[in-house]
């Protein structure tokens, strides 16, 4: 448990999951190596932050700066390229590295092949999904709440009733859930006002903009009172509707809910 706690301070990696741990330890061992490494992985899971790691002194570059990137390979020794796949002109990028013996700590999505590989680096490891390490997605959702809490001046802490993870872009996507719902948390009624009067203030122009628009209010309300109150019958008393009108707004509604 040190250990990690260690691995998320200096890195902001977590590494709870036995799968992480493992990924960790081999950064850590590549760290007093003045090797080149290779990290695979899909969007979120931490490659940036294991190669910030690895090479702490080095300056990051994303490969699509082709340009920029150039410049910087005449005068380091030392380098991280992020998302090497998106490289213009990767064999130009790559050939120049082999020419001056540049050490290179670069991440890749985990399709990503070309022939210069095993030429440039000596290791070559894959970080997994969040999916795949289900110990880490509490502790990043510990450690974005407290991110929201500090950026929005919250004081209440999150509610994870009814939360459910989004780990569709791993860490990506799992910090815009809880950024988002740390929010709404906490928004108030005039806020949400204010948010519906921005968006529809572009929107609104036709000559049926009430039908149109009259699901962002009803779906979210509908929503809601079938997750607290389990049935149509208790929904449609607590909304003072008739049973049947209620039924019919799910029905017209249905693609939503």
């Amino acid at each position: 448990m040190v250990l990690a706690a260690v691995a998320v301070d200096v890195t902001n990696f977590i590494a709870l999951s036995d799968t992480s741990k493992e990924v960790f330890k081999t950064a850590t061992l590549l760290k007093p190596l003045n090797i080149s490494s290779l990290i695979t992985g899909e969007s979120g899971v931490g490659k940036k932050s294991l190669a910030c790691y690895i090479f702490p002194d080095a300056h990051t570059f994303d490969a699509s700066k082709h340009d920029e990137l150039l410049i910087e390979l005449e005068s380091v020794e030392r380098i991280i390229i992020t998302n090497l796949e998106n490289s213009p002109n990767i064999k130009k990028i790559l050939e120049m590295i082999i020419g001056k013996n540049i050490k290179v700590v670069a991440t890749a999505k985990s399709s990503f092949y070309h022939e210069y590989i095993d030429d440039i680096f000596s290791v070559k490891f894959n970080i997994p999904p969040l999916m795949q390490r289900e110990e880490d997605v509490e502790p990043l959702i510990n450690k974005f709440a407290k991110e929201a809490e500090e950026l929005f001046s919250l004081n209440e802490d999150f509610d994870r009733k009814n939360f459910k993870p989004d780990l569709s872009k791993n860490a990506d996507s799992l910090r815009r859930q809880v950024m988002i719902s740390c929010l709404l948390q906490n928004i108030k009624e005039s806020e949400i006002i204010n948010i519906m009067q921005n968006y529809l203030a572009d929107k609104l122009g036709s000559n049926n903009d009430y039908e149109k628009f009259l699901h962002i209010y009803e779906v979210p309300l509908i929503k809601a009172g079938l997750e607290r109150f389990k049935s149509q019958l208790q929904l449609s008393s607590k909304l003072g509707l008739n049973r049947n009108t209620l039924r019919k707004k799910i029905i017209e509604n249905g693609k939503y809910l």
